[in-house]
């Protein structure tokens, strides 16, 4: 008799961000439980052809608490503590950042590097 590896998928995400790519997958154990695998895809160009990378997480539902109560400390550090109001704003209202301008904050600007989150 051959063994199926693969768990039961019960719900999937996608995120698309540029070159990756997020999944947020629910899949079942044979024993009906359940758990979270979250996977970044990455799209690579080597040798005149494509290829993905990809890092996966599993997060067992007795630890979706401590990693939501983590994940949400963490982004709102970064939202209270590193970014400018202007910078918050674009990230919460994209549609309306692209019509007004973002002041700038030094003379020394270089607009030969792409800004975005990595």
């Amino acid at each position: 008799m051959e063994e199926n590896n693969d768990k039961a998928e019960i719900y999937s995400q996608r995120v698309r961000a540029g070159k990756r790519t997020y999944f947020f997958d629910v899949k079942s154990t044979r024993s009906n439980d359940f758990y979270v695998t979250i996977t970044e895809s990455k799209r690579k160009f080597k040798d005149d052809e494509f290829s993905y990378e990809k890092h996966k997480i599993f997060l067992y539902k007795e630890d979706f608490v401590k990693f939501m109560e983590a994940l949400q400390g963490t982004i709102d550090h970064v939202k209270s503590e590193l970014l400018t109001e202007e910078a918050l704003a674009a990230l919460e209202n994209p549609a309306e950042a692209e019509l007004r301008p973002v002041p700038v904050a030094s003379a020394e600007v270089s607009f030969d590097e792409e800004l975005k989150w990595e």
